[in-house]
């Protein structure tokens, strides 16, 4: 990698670095969806002028644009977290086969630890499939310099190349050098049938070109200098990567260790050099053992997962009780009160799920905000599988159990969601002739995330003014007759419609539209307020269960005013009258 001038030095989150990194790599087109934690990549390229970055409507379509960009001869990237790069997969494995013009590189999130996601995957098995290269920071600045690195093999190479990232490292902040962007000169276009058009006959004779492009790798990775040997007490030797290492360091401090950057292809004869020098051979990877199954079937003596976990994240003092035998003393855990995982103050989908609850509806859920649904004491999520899968799934419940059966279910999907991959569940449904009542959850924005835009709010990631997709008549232009939009805390007309719909033959979708009350742009309509000689104690108004209502130690209903957004649903619940709003600025 080719050394530039320090310009200065800054502390950066990992996500702010890879960012930082492709700004002077010269990107010059970037596409993404949201997910944590790959989130802030495209948040912080945004903020350079010099680079063109989009929300796109789901990971696939955002790595079509990115390989678009790519053939059309300029450096570009794609971002998302490791379910993302399932719904990638089909362009990912092809234009592996297709290569590059300019650079492309694929950052890939990695959640360790389950800190947000449905599963716990490693990439690293995808990219093998693929026959992509990996590599894979352990700081900011590696993380800066990496995806720098990344752009310059990936044009070396003709390939793309995939940045794997984890939970840790993507919010964990370094010391990263800032350097000048070097914008390299636009490839020129040309048409190319066999390396551009991946029909079978192109596509025998590129396979051929990616396996012999992957072993060339494997055997120019045993010089890279971001795979690094540092020899101390050859008793322990230990090949590491990523965040891993540092915990190795930390446990290990004069252990012999194989630091590797790039852990797809990996450096056979390297790694057997080192192999040979060392006593006794540890590998530490978190997640799968995919460094570890290849080194063994080397016929290397190894030890890894033996000893260690394929689940969550690791630790230094899980190293150090693994491979040294010693206890370490764990703190005693302050004694904190139990936060389960609960919907905001004023969040539309709690006065949706308080209608279906009341209903005794089951809900196929989605990814999003709304899964909480699923847990006390709003319980009316009986399912959550992956984006879209909701509509998807209540559309096979009918088709294997007919129509009574779901009749007292009812799929539930956010706005962004849908957008994503809901469409094309929707249409699937259209199509096939199935009955069954969709919820769209509009809250006009992408929130488990951070309140990303999308396709449906009018504004794009670079802050421009776009166009506004309708979703009431996208719904409508599929064919659907009754589609119905209503107010998600209007619960009399919410239930009237549920009750009405979940009992037709017929496809139904109801809109409920009520902005995330954690927008900037939200204006709360007050703030409720508890009579005490109206209010009987029943509890009515606690079923919901909105974090900022609860009963005191004298048994009375309270509502603290520094978290009620004044959306009501309390009020409404209340038989007696006994709150009321007390609307803003009065």
């Amino acid at each position: 990698m080719k050394g530039e001038l320090t310009l200065e030095k800054k502390i950066m989150l990992g996500n702010e670095a890879i960012a930082r990194g492709a700004y002077e790599a010269g990107v010059k087109v970037s596409a993404a969806y949201p997910g944590t934690p790959s989130t802030e990549v495209s948040e912080n390229l945004v903020k350079y002028n010099e680079i063109y970055a989009e929300w796109s409507p789901n990971e696939k379509v955002a790595m079509e644009v990115a390989v678009g960009a790519s053939i059309a001869g300029v450096r570009s990237m794609v971002a998302m977290k490791h379910v993302g790069v399932n719904v990638a997969a089909d362009p990912l494995y092809t234009a592996s086969y297709i290569g590059v013009g300019g650079g492309l590189v694929m950052i890939a999130a990695d959640d360790p630890g389950l800190y947000s996601s449905q599963n716990e995957q490693d990439t690293r098995r995808v990219a093998r499939a693929a026959a992509v290269p990996v590599l894979e920071p352990s700081d900011s600045e590696e993380a800066r310099r990496f995806t720098k690195l990344a752009f310059e093999l990936s044009e070396e190479y003709d390939t793309p190349v995939i940045l794997r990232t984890t939970t840790r490292l993507s919010h964990s902040q370094g010391l990263v050098n800032l350097e000048e962007r070097v914008e390299p000169d636009d490839k020129p276009y040309e048409r190319n049938f066999m390396k551009n058009v991946m029909m079978p006959g192109p596509a025998k004779k590129r396979h051929i070109y990616v396996e012999s492009r992957m072993n060339k790798m494997a055997e120019d990775a045993c010089s890279m200098d971001i795979n690094k040997v540092s020899y101390d007490d050859t008793s322990i030797g230990v090949i590491s990567s990523g965040i891993p290492y540092q915990y190795v360091k930390e446990a290990l401090p004069h252990a012999s260790v194989l630091k590797l950057g790039l852990v797809n292809p990996l450096p056979k004869k390297l790694i057997e050099k080192f192999a040979s020098k060392v006593d006794k051979l540890y590998i530490i990877e978190e997640l799968e053992p995919v460094i570890e199954e290849q080194v063994k079937s080397w016929g290397i003596e190894a030890t890894g997962k033996e000893i260690l976990t394929i689940q969550g994240e690791y630790s230094a003092n899980m190293l150090r009780k693994a491979i040294l035998g010693e206890e370490c003393e764990a703190e005693e855990p302050a004694e904190v009160p139990n936060r389960p995982p609960i919907l905001c103050p004023g969040c539309p989908h709690r006065s949706v799920f308080s209608v279906l609850k009341k209903l005794k509806i089951h809900a196929s859920g989605d990814i999003g905000c709304y899964t909480l649904g699923a847990v006390a004491p709003l319980n009316v999520i009986d399912t959550t599988l992956c984006m879209g899968a909701s509509i998807s799934m209540l559309h096979g419940m009918e088709k294997a159990k007919g129509k009574d059966f779901i009749k007292n279910w009812v799929a539930v999907i956010g706005d962004s969601t849908f957008l994503h991959t809901g469409v094309n569940s929707l249409m699937n449904m259209v199509y096939n002739k199935a009955t069954g009542t969709v919820v769209i959850l509009d809250n006009s924005t992408t929130g488990m995330t951070g309140h990303q835009d999308h396709a449906a709010t009018g504004k794009t990631l670079m802050g421009e003014t776009t166009y506004i997709i309708d979703i009431y008549k996208l719904c409508k232009a599929m064919g659907i007759e009754h589609v119905y939009e209503i107010d998600a805390f209007d619960i009399d007309e919410l239930e009237r419609v549920l009750k009405e719909e979940t009992q037709r033959d017929a496809i139904s979708v109801i809109i409920t539209k009520s902005p995330c009350a954690l927008l900037k742009s939200y204006v709360p309509k007050g703030k409720c307020v508890v009579d005490d000689e109206k209010c009987r104690r029943c509890g009515a108004c606690l079923v919901p269960g909105c974090p900022a209502i609860k009963k005191n130690s004298e048994g009375r209903i309270v509502i603290d005013d520094t978290m009620c957004n004044g959306c009501s649903l309390c009020m409404k619940k209340c038989p007696f009258d006994a709150i009321s709003l007390e609307k803003a600025g009065v």
